[in-house]
């Protein structure tokens, strides 16, 4: 099991640190840097600049939002990735959520299933350096009747394939992923209820003739470290009720029906109910410590490296690490440990 590591979001404070944290985890062996976007920080930017400071380690968006971006720009973006950084890109996307698709880039949230379909589709052909030729529901390359003529991507990415990954939690979009991608993005992976994610994947791969093999499973957990497993629990439940109780809408909150998934359907409501009415210390302190505790590395190296096997078994290929902490002592002692714990579990 390799380990990645997610930036999270630029312009949240900490972003000198985020360099220091990239270059620490590039030193450390890290297969992975990944870096995010919402309505905020661009993250192709934030990756070029990452890679330009990095040596190995690989950047990846997690995630590129669909609505943002027509699919050949995301395939241009991607090939320019991939070339500036020596073939180090990979690709993951993302239809986020309608409060973002629809307030932010004013693009209709309605069957994200066929959308992500079609647009991995055109991205494939137009990074195969084929005339981009393609007629669907979405998207219609060229206008008809128009000036308009079949283009080739004119930039050759340093790989024939660059890596493709779908963030997805609803069984439908984990199918699909498991059909058309290279790699599953997770967050609020619990290896006890991994048959909630990974069944459908594996579903999806079986329906185009494969198996899990080769298809990289990439949850990204938070990781705090200290011997107080309640107090390290603790720094991660604002983030835990921001997902639950504010990403979406009270009738579409994708993080919320995954926590029902898991059995918390009396939480999750009772999360949503105190985020949506803006008591956020409320939503926080309703977050389970079970549910915090399984999703995520806290404590000891020891308790860690236990947690990683249990990661391992559940079939994990590449665990990301979000480090917690507001100080740059604290993200790169997480790094650190992070790979004392694997070569403790025995999984380097």
């Amino acid at each position: 099991m390799r380990l990645g590591i997610n930036l999270g979001y630029w312009g949240l404070g900490m972003d000198a640190d985020n360099i220091a944290v990239a270059q620490e985890a590039d030193r450390l062996g890290y297969s992975v840097c990944w870096a995010a976007e919402a309505y905020g920080s661009d993250a192709a930017t934030v990756l070029s600049f990452v890679a330009a400071k990095t040596e190995r380690i690989d950047v990846g968006s997690a995630i590129f939002q669909i609505p943002a971006r027509t699919p050949a720009m995301t395939a241009m973006t991607a090939a320019t990735l991939d070339t500036l950084s020596g073939g180090r890109f990979r690709l993951g996307l993302g239809v986020s959520g309608p409060q973002v698709s629809e307030g932010w880039y004013g693009v209709k949230f309605d069957k994200p299933l066929a959308r992500t379909r079609e647009y991995v589709e055109i991205i494939r052909k137009a990074m195969s350096r084929e005339r981009l030729v393609h007629e669907g529901a979405n998207w219609t390359l060229p206008l008809p009747g128009g000036p308009g003529k079949p283009l080739k991507l004119t930039v050759h990415p340093v790989r024939e394939h660059i890596p493709l990954y779908i963030a997805a939690i609803g069984p439908k979009n984990l199918e699909q992923t498991g059909e058309i991608a290279d790699g599953w993005l997770g967050i609020f992976f619990d290896p006890e209820h991994a048959a909630l994610s990974i069944d459908p994947l594996k579903a999806g791969r079986a329906k185009v003739g494969q198996t899990l093999d080769g298809f990289d499973l990439c949850p990204t957990v938070t990781i705090s470290v200290g011997e107080d497993v309640k107090a390290a629990a603790d720094t991660q439940r604002s983030y835990a009720a921001l997902y639950i109780g504010g990403m979406g809408s009270k009738e579409k909150n994708f993080y919320n029906q995954l926590a029902r998934r898991m059995g918390y359907e009396q939480a999750a409501d009772e999360i949503q109910e105190k985020y949506l009415a803006k008591d956020y210390a409320g939503a926080a302190a309703a977050v389970p410590h079970d549910l915090i505790d399984s999703t995520s590395l806290l404590g000891t190296k020891e308790r860690i490296a236990d947690r990683m096997q249990a990661y391992a078994d559940a079939g994990v290929t590449t665990l990301t690490l979000a480090p917690a902490g507001f100080t740059l002592e604290e993200r790169i002692t997480a790094l650190r440990t992070g790979v004392e714990a694997l070569e403790l579990a025995g999984l380097a």
